[in-house]
């Protein structure tokens, strides 16, 4: 079925349910708004992109998604190959691969092949996402320490090196800024788990850095002034040799939407105990990425911490989505020079701890107990997510479990015995 979840949920509508939404709504937009400047920036990106990309994106996610709860936007799991599309075929490569990715979504969801996407072995999708958490950790080393590097090489290997040569640089003012924003985060996570402690957190240390000029880098010090506004949406410049070129990274995109989405969507699922649709959240994966490459935005998806706080702010059904992307964009209209001022080090910290959450580090002794053959299948996804490419991991993870499962389905059950005839 691939009616979004929005045509049944309004079917029995109500002004207790639409209070619901709205406060959940709003709550989850004040959480996805610092991380959604955070993400875009250490994507490579100017940090307006990823307020573009949780308005639009995560507008379609909600208004045309399989499941009622989904809230979508720029995630983590996109910065390894948003900044590696960046830095190679420009910022104009990074949204036509967007759009291809958009295209090949919604395919997808057409021909009814998002389901598919769940025989991806686990170990596969738990190493590379692993390797994307160690990759984003170390990317916000610089700005947590306030090192001073003009450059941070791109290779993994190369990166740690020019870091601990720069260490002698340090920072002890935006150290203290990320170390007490890391803190606070964590110590709201803990007494007020129901509250939007990310912003309070990350606006309370910006707020110490202004009142006591202290000597640290913020959002408008580095990129200059937010936008206030949408930008006019445009096609991105299309030729077949571009095309050709960026196809590698637009199946990336692609796979690591679909795979995030219906992840977050099965999440979902178990807490609320219902069921989403994957052909329609294919769809709306799809027209989302479509839609954000037009405004010039990053790529989207379903998002499983956001989803999650929506969830437990009280969200209902995806109207709760859908204030999400409105209030973030009444807040983009009126306050996007406060937003300025945000820390760079309180930003870094925030997502070292994305990092930290998306390594699910509460499930690493379970990874232990599976058998060898799936130990050496995450790591070897996740080495190589780290230490050569997101395309190259997926690839061997995949062609290597697949293998892996055919030799299990080719082997008889332990206690095979010859029938007696």
């Amino acid at each position: 079925m691939r009616l979004p979840k929005i045509v049944t949920t309004l079917q029995d509508y109500s002004l207790r349910l639409f209070l619901a939404d709205l406060a959940a709504g709003v709550t989850v937009a004040m959480v996805a708004l610092p991380l959604s400047l955070a993400i875009a920036i250490a994507s490579g990106a100017d940090p307006g992109k990823g307020l573009v990309t949780a308005i639009v994106g995560g507008f379609f996610i909600s208004l045309l998604g399989g499941s009622r709860v989904q809230i979508g936007g720029p995630t983590g799991a996109f910065i390894v190959v948003v900044f590696s599309v960046i830095a190679e075929h420009g910022y104009d490569g990074l949204v036509l691969a967007t759009f291809m990715a958009g295209m090949m979504l919604l395919l997808a969801g057409v021909f009814r092949i998002g389901g598919l996407i769940r025989y991806v072995p686990e170990p596969v999708v738990n190493g590379f996402t692993i390797g994307i958490a160690v990759i984003i950790a170390s990317s916000q080393i610089k700005d947590f320490f306030g090192l001073q590097l003009t450059k941070v090489p791109a290779d993994f290997l190369d990166k740690l090196e020019a870091l601990w040569g720069a260490r002698g640089s340090a920072s002890f003012a935006a150290s203290a800024v990320a170390l007490s924003t890391l803190l606070l985060i964590v110590a709201l996570r803990r007494l007020a788990p129901r509250f939007p402690g990310l912003i309070l957190a990350v606006g309370a240390a910006s707020a110490a850095v202004v009142v006591l000029s202290l000597p640290v880098e913020t959002i408008a010090s580095r990129f200059g002034a937010l936008p206030n506004t949408l930008p006019v949406p445009s096609l991105p410049e299309i030729s077949v040799d571009r095309i050709v070129e960026l196809f590698p990274s637009a199946v990336v995109i692609a796979f690591l939407a679909g795979v995030e989405s219906l992840l977050s969507a099965m999440v979902a699922d178990r807490i609320i105990e219902g069921k989403h649709r994957p052909n329609a959240e294919m769809l709306a994966q799809g027209t989302a990425n479509l839609a954000s490459s037009l405004f010039g935005g990053l790529p989207a998806t379903g998002a499983i911490a956001r989803t999650a706080t929506n969830i437990r702010a009280g969200g209902k059904t995806p109207v709760a989505g859908l204030i999400h992307a409105v209030t973030i964009f009444l807040v983009m209209l009126v306050a996007a020079p406060l937003a300025g001022y945000l820390a760079l080090p309180a930003m870094a910290a925030l997502l070292v701890l994305t990092a930290w959450a998306m390594s699910e580090p509460h499930k690493w002794k379970h990874y232990l107990a599976e058998p060898l053959a799936d130990r050496l299948l995450l790591l070897i996804t996740l080495v190589l997510t780290v230490l050569v490419d997101l395309t190259v991991a997926i690839g061997v993870g995949v062609a290597i479990g697949l293998a892996l499962r055919l030799r299990e389905h080719g082997k008889p059950p332990e206690d095979w015995s010859m029938p007696e005839r």
